[in-house]
């Protein structure tokens, strides 16, 4: 019995994977995810996308990056999720370089 105590259960909470699209708030980051759904008549395969506040403690997500984020408490009016990993880095280049001016 105490092997069966011992055993983690898996977490309720939902996790989800997408793209960052935007890190413009601090600790903040915004999330679309993309879902493909049937049409209920026509059966047809449509993409919808939906996006989503996530709690980004570190600010370690980049724009582009895909990431997955976790089901958590509500911590702001918009914000219920918090980011798990960093999934893949994205090649795209630092807004902050692009910003400087070249004197």
């Amino acid at each position: 019995m105490s092997d069966a105590q011992a055993v983690k259960p898996e977490s309720r909470r939902t996790e989800k994977i997408g793209n960052v699209v935007s890190t413009k708030m601090q600790k903040t980051i915004v999330v679309q995810v993309e879902m493909r759904k049937t049409h209920p008549k026509y059966k047809r395969v449509i993409k919808l996308s939906k996006k989503f506040y996530a709690h980004d403690e570190q600010n370690s997500a980049r724009l582009g990056d895909v990431v997955r984020i976790r089901e958590s408490r509500p911590l702001s009016k918009l914000k219920r999720w918090t980011l798990e990993e960093v999934i893949r880095r994205s090649s795209l280049p630092q807004v902050e370089e692009i910003a400087q001016p070249v004197v």
